[in-house]
């Protein structure tokens, strides 16, 4: 256990540091898919919003970086550039089309951004629950970003239903009444 600041203790600080590292690596990964999602986005209404997001990932990252750092959690550059070439290597798969974009594409990133937005909320309120015994962690940039992150979701399950509806049919006001975001 390592002691904090509060006379409290973390444990399995070895185990913090894999887990910090693996959202780390994810918000890597994200900030790759949103700028993606921006160029095919671009002239759109969806373009402000994914230009808000990105900058939202990136301040996110930089606040974990900053929450690793204090806590004397190394960065594995090897995640970092791992999640990288992963992001890259998505964009190779097999969508019904061999030489362009498929429409899937849209609504498959929609989704999956979406979804990590929700795993990326419950890392925050994770580091947020250690900061209840280590004070070198911000708890109040946890609660903002937990916040952040709600906000964030309800965007993208709106446009996710837009874009699905825009790919397949349907009415995405009718889904947004009827389902949880």
């Amino acid at each position: 256990m390592t002691e904090s600041s509060t006379g409290g203790a973390i444990r399995n600080p070895e185990l913090l540091g894999v887990y910090c590292n693996d959202h780390l690596a994810a918000a890597t990964g994200g900030i790759e898919l949103v700028t993606r999602m921006l160029g095919r986005w671009r002239g759109t209404p969806y373009e402000q919003p994914l230009e808000r997001l990105l900058d939202e990932l990136r301040e996110e990252r930089a606040g974990l970086r900053t929450t690793m750092s204090s806590i004397g959690v190394p960065i594995r550059q090897y995640k970092q550039l791992a999640t990288w070439i992963g992001e890259k290597l998505t964009r190779i798969k097999l969508n019904g089309r061999v030489l362009s974009r498929s429409p899937l594409s849209d609504v498959v990133e929609f989704e999956f951004i979406a979804t990590a937005v929700l795993a990326k909320r419950a890392g925050f309120e994770s580091l947020r629950e250690v900061a209840e015994v280590d004070r070198r962690i911000d708890a109040a940039l946890f609660d903002r970003l937990i916040d952040q992150a709600d906000e964030q979701h309800a965007w993208l399950a709106e446009a996710r239903r837009e874009v699905a509806a825009d790919v397949f049919g349907g009415r995405p006001q009718a889904a947004s009444e009827a389902a949880d975001t």
